[in-house]
């Protein structure tokens, strides 16, 4: 297939780039580090044809950037939707949407109780309160995926929960805590009060449930992730138990932290994908041997 991919210089979109590459697929990638002019530069030009698209590009930045940098996440909007009047303007038959678990409404994300996100927690109708700006782009984009849909282009729409792995930025959580665990630092500084839960989800299963969903043509938004409540505090303490040390965890409270829980019910991506590498197999994956 001749495939176009977006953000092909990204964390999610290298990992692709070379997974498809290894099932023989002619990719052209899209990359503002690259080309010196982004995505949506080319959505307004670019006439196709295409087999199949997949959209990794997006201005996000980790926490400190979707908290700290609003209207900056906010240009999401503007690059989703030049993207689906592209995919209807080159007849792109089928296409990629990666959405969020920020999409999500945050009165469902609070403490107490875990409430495990299920897809039809979303009405895009009346979807509540996303994520910051960042979850709205989102929200905006999977509208705007039915309407793409209903102009005759197969979208499949994925809600990765926190993906992450060894050559992952740090401004990301998982990156950040494998650096301070390698530095051995202690006190090990965790932001927030250390209790709120991520469901973890190794880069390699984001990439195998995506080929996944294309390969079966899965339909309807799917969440990408393993169901598994894991504190902040219990990934610190885990990270540091494989490098071999037991530190202080200092807590801070007024960093930016998001919201208290978000854990996913994998159900329906699991009657076509079954994730391979655990939370404790990726820790030891992103440090030396």
């Amino acid at each position: 297939m001749d495939v176009l991919l977006t953000g092909h210089r990204g964390f999610i979109g290298r990992h692709l780039h070379r997974a498809l590459e290894e099932r023989g697929h002619d990719v052209q990638g899209v990359d503002l580090e690259r080309h010196h002019s982004d995505a949506l530069d080319f959505f307004r030009y670019d006439e196709g044809p295409w087999d199949l698209a997949i959209h990794c590009a997006a201005n996000v930045g980790g926490r400190a950037s979707i908290d700290g940098s609003p209207l900056a996440v906010a240009t999401n909007l503007a690059l989703d939707a030049w993207y689906f009047q592209w995919l209807v303007r080159t007849g792109t038959p089928r296409a990629v949407y990666f959405s969020s678990s920020a999409a999500y409404p945050v009165e469902l994300q609070q403490p107490g109780d875990i409430h495990r996100l299920v897809e039809d927690d979303i009405d895009l109708n009346n979807p509540g309160q996303p994520d910051a700006t960042y979850g709205l782009a989102k929200v905006t984009g999977e509208r705007l995926a039915a309407y793409a849909e209903a102009e005759g282009c197969r979208v499949h729409v994925l809600r990765p929960m926190s993906g992450y792995g060894a050559d992952q930025a740090d401004c990301y959580p998982f990156p950040a805590f494998i650096g301070r665990a390698k530095r051995r630092e202690d006190p090990f500084e965790v932001w927030g009060n250390g209790s709120s839960t991520r469901d973890w989800i190794h880069v390699s299963d984001l990439i195998g449930a995506t080929l996944a969903a294309v390969d079966h043509d899965v339909q309807g938004p799917v969440n990408l992730g393993w169901g598994r409540a894991t504190s902040f505090d219990d990934l610190a303490r885990m990270i540091a138990a494989e490098v071999g040390y037991q530190p202080e965890l200092r807590h801070l409270p007024a960093a930016p932290q998001g919201v208290h829980h978000r854990v996913c019910d994998p159900t329906r991506m699991l009657d076509f994908y079954s994730p391979a590498v655990s939370l404790e197999e990726g820790i030891r994956r992103a440090l030396p041997r």
